[in-house]
């Protein structure tokens, strides 16, 4: 099971990142935080090419998994297909399956 999931987009960087953010919203999430490391990378006095991580969350998903297992929350936000993995006592039946999905959903409707 991979921890990523990484494709190629011959979009611009910036427009990656503002398309992600908005599949994100359409598909009943929420955008919670974007990291910007190349900045905060810079700022201390490394280079570093453009890199952003987009944090977002379902509060659905994310409180059913938290019904089921607290522990859940230190893993949050994280490819829901690994959970099982850090989890196997917890059932959490086919919905990491089904979140991870989504994910690749959005990802492909923004660089098709």
């Amino acid at each position: 099971m991979e921890f990523d999931y990484t494709t190629t987009t011959t979009k611009t960087f910036d427009a990656t990142v503002q398309n992600v953010q908005d599949e994100i919203v359409k598909a009943g999430m929420r955008v919670l935080y974007v990291h910007d490391v190349q900045k905060t990378l810079v700022e201390k006095g490394f280079a570093r090419e453009p890199l952003k991580i987009i944090e977002f969350c379902s509060a659905k998903f994310a409180n059913e998994f938290l019904n089921k297992d607290i522990k859940i929350g230190l893993c949050l936000p994280m490819r829901p297909i690994i959970l099982p993995q850090f989890f196997p006592q917890t059932d959490l039946g086919e919905r990491p399956k089904e979140i991870d999905q989504i994910i690749q959903n959005i990802i492909h409707s923004v660089i098709s």
